[in-house]
């Protein structure tokens, strides 16, 4: 069950763990892992705290470390903190949803100052690349079963392949930006989820968008319209693919993608396609409480 019966932003105090997200960030802050906002989410007793960014590495490196943090200050709350993709099935479920820029020296190369939204070329070959191979590294942003039942309509979580600016259905947002201010222009990739391996996770979305800045990718025009409530004709008939929708669909995908076979290595990439093969058939001969529930009376 919830901890909480909180909504969003909700500033309240709750009887379980009343302190638990003051505490897990003074924590964090000790250990020299900066955040820099938190808030209650949508769902009851889900939590936003929001790192400050940092390289590839080091920021992979925070979100292990961060994981360990508020699973063990949970623990101290009476509390079990979990980090899965869709804990329940009627509220919307857990994202890691990533800002990327890139820098050369001190120059953020995603910033333009003559361009709409202020958002460079290399920008736009950036946020193409993510788009073109989205559907061959889903198997590493959303790597476990459970992943797959956050990626639905409806669920607040992206399922087309698509891109937009004040578009919260999109895959990739070019969010607000501060006029003139170089090193805010950033993409925000949000089908990631909370229980993603980081290290793999930026290895191949930095590696798609920085194939799309070598090889030149045209962006797509901006999708400005609620994705979620589409139509599936009408999504195809935008062109808009749809996302990976369960593991072993997104499996089959990266298991032909000389980007992620390349980015990953020979070693990784096999072995990660037979552990996830393996997760898959174990799941897809399990009988679910749903089945039994539903199928057992009447068959």
């Amino acid at each position: 069950m919830p901890a909480d019966s909180g909504g969003y932003f909700d500033q309240a105090s709750h009887d379980a763990a009343p302190h638990f997200r003051r505490n897990a960030i003074e924590t964090l802050e000790a250990m020299g892992i900066s955040v820099e906002f938190s808030h209650h989410e949508g769902a009851p007793g889900q939590q936003e705290i929001d790192l400050r960014y940092a390289d590839a590495l080091t920021m992979a490196d925070n979100v292990m470390t961060f994981r360990y943090v508020v699973k063990e200050v949970a623990i101290t709350q009476g509390v079990r903190a979990s980090f899965m993709p869709k804990p329940f099935s009627a509220q919307p479920g857990s994202g890691m949803h990533t800002h990327f820029s890139l820098f050369e020296g001190d120059q953020n190369a995603f910033y333009h100052p003559e361009n709409p939204f202020e958002l460079s070329d290399i920008g736009r070959a950036f946020v193409a690349g993510i788009l073109h191979h989205a559907r061959e590294i889903s198997a590493v942003t959303n790597q476990w079963v459970n992943s797959y039942k956050r990626l639905v309509v409806g669920g607040e979580a992206p399922t087309a392949v698509c891109w937009g600016h004040a578009n919260r259905s999109a895959l990739v947002r070019v969010p607000m930006y501060s006029p003139g201010k170089a090193s805010s222009r950033r993409v925000e990739v949000r089908n990631l989820d909370s229980a993603c391996n980081p290290y793999l996770a930026y290895a191949v979305i930095l590696a798609a968008g920085l194939r799309g800045v070598q090889k030149g990718y045209e962006l797509p025009p901006a999708t400005e319209d609620d994705v979620w409530g589409l139509t599936e004709r009408e999504r195809k008939a935008a062109g808009y693919a749809n996302l990976p929708q369960n593991l072993n669909e997104a499996l089959s995908e990266m298991e032909s993608s000389e980007l992620v076979a390349e980015t990953l290595g020979e070693h990784v990439f096999d072995f990660f396609l037979r552990n996830k093969r393996e997760e898959w058939n174990a799941y897809r001969s399990h009988v679910t409480p749903y089945e039994l529930r539903t199928l057992m009376p009447m068959l």
